[in-house]
């Protein structure tokens, strides 16, 4: 599949070049908007307006929508009035809010001033709603019949209403704006008469979300009831918007994409990596790596605090490595395994006696392990085949059973600390690489020299 976008692709620029304007109208026509916005994102900008003027109207609507910020804006720039106007008038409420958070202010006002009174009405009611919540993701667009309607009156309701809304497919019932059911269009079309009444077919127990329900939690509710589209109510249970799928998987590709970041010591970013300068990877990165360079000073300072140990044990120097990443490795399994749990709704804070016990077995069975694996590969290579004497059984007792608690320490952090920051309010994932190695880090240490300071007497 790739192959054959990149043919065409290359296929595109050719004829854009010979100035084939009709052959390419008649290619571009028979493709899907996400291609199309993949083909726009590498041209040229002088490119750009060229190609789009070649689409049908609708067509162009809807690769306008796939399209990366920075070309959306490219393109409004370079579109007289009466284009800015054909391409709003084609996009979905929600659609449009999306547009108007992303472009700057100067864009924003013409962008407002081209959109019919109703869309500007639409766009700034959706901008009220918190940031991140289903009122702020959810469209005004959607198809509502009455309980007292008939099965012909819905057909055709739908027949001159739908043209305009973002899906069909399920239609809400209200009674004075209330929610009080739903019916889809195969109830409909599968109803024994057209006389038969809405009220007699339609579902009365609807679920539904609320304007301030966090995105994160609609886009699990996607996943657990394989819904098409949310209905969206008020305080009072009016309808007053839907979220449909296609806006939950983006809302699943966002916050997967920072929790990534979070987990790998950065701070989320609004703007992709092909859109990211050196300069904004740069403000993502540096804060996390100064907090961490200083965090590690806490490892230093344990160190520096047992160097006469060290100097009396110098074989201890070489397994510090080994024990720290061996650490932080068993730490971040847990805490990635639970964080995850943690998104897909599987534990709560009431869990984390379950949650510790089924880490603590299982750190006991990995400790055993490594600890079983790390004693011969001490005596086996370090001594025996590296010639080291100062390795005794001693030191190689020290090591392995440093091994067993700090496996069994790391792992029940891990898993108490994701759990902990959910249950306060913060982002799970900030408590796992970066805070999660810091820590570990610490406890090793101490348990490693603690325990040789007991069997060495140092």
């Amino acid at each position: 599949m790739e192959n054959q976008n990149i043919i065409l692709e290359t296929t595109i620029l050719k004829l854009l070049d010979e100035k084939k304007y009709p052959t390419l109208r008649d290619i571009l026509t028979t493709m899907n908007p996400s291609d199309l916005a993949g083909i726009f994102q590498g041209l040229t900008q002088e490119r750009i307006p060229l190609l789009f003027r070649l689409l049908p109207k609708e067509l162009a609507a809807e690769t306008f929508v796939e399209m990366d910020p920075e070309a959306q804006e490219l393109l409004i720039k370079g579109f007289s009035d009466s284009e800015l106007k054909e391409v709003i008038d084609e996009l979905y409420v929600d659609d449009a809010v999306d547009l108007v958070e992303e472009m700057p202010a100067n864009v924003v006002k013409r962008v407002l001033s081209q959109a019919d009174p109703e869309m500007r009405r639409s766009i700034n009611e959706l901008l009220k709603y918190p940031d991140n919540s289903a009122g702020s993701m959810m469209t005004t667009e959607f198809v509502t019949l009455r309980p007292s309607m008939t099965v012909g009156e819905s057909i055709l309701r739908i027949r001159r209403t739908g043209v305009d809304k973002e899906t069909i497919y399920t239609c809400y019932v209200t009674e004075g704006g209330r929610l009080s059911g739903l019916v889809t269009v195969k109830d409909l079309l599968l109803a024994k008469d057209d006389e038969e009444l809405v009220q007699d077919i339609m579902e009365q127990n609807v679920i539904s979300v609320s304007t301030t329900t966090d995105q994160e939690e609609v886009a699990r509710m996607f996943a657990k009831y394989n819904f098409l589209a949310f209905p969206v109510v008020d305080n009072d249970s009016r309808l007053v918007g839907i979220v449909t799928v296609d806006d939950a998987i983006d809302v699943i590709q966002e916050e997967a994409t920072e929790d990534m970041e979070i987990m790998g010591g950065m701070s989320p970013s609004e703007k992709s990596y092909r859109r990211s300068t050196v300069l904004d990877l740069f403000k993502q990165r540096i804060p996390w790596l100064l907090l961490l360079m200083i965090s590690a000073t806490f490892t230093g300072m344990i160190i520096t605090s047992f160097e006469t140990a060290l100097a009396a044990q110098v074989a201890l120097t070489a397994f510090i490595p080994m024990l720290m990443d061996t650490g932080g490795n068993s730490g971040s399994q847990s805490s990635v395994t639970v964080i995850r749990a943690i998104s897909l709704g599987e534990l709560k804070f009431r869990d984390m006696p379950m949650v510790i016990w089924k880490e603590i077995r299982t750190a006991v069975l990995c400790g055993f392990v490594l600890s079983l694996v790390c004693f011969f590969k001490i005596m086996l290579v370090d001594r025996l085949l590296l010639g080291n004497d100062s390795i005794t059984v001693t030191v190689a007792l020290v090591v392995c059973l440093t091994l067993i608690i700090t496996v069994f320490l790391a792992k029940s952090v891990g898993a108490i600390l994701p759990l902990t920051a959910k249950q306060l309010g913060f982002d799970p994932a900030v408590m796992s690489s970066p805070f999660l190695t810091t820590i570990v880090d610490a406890l090793s240490l101490l348990v490693y020299f603690g325990i040789a300071r007991i069997l060495l007497g140092i």
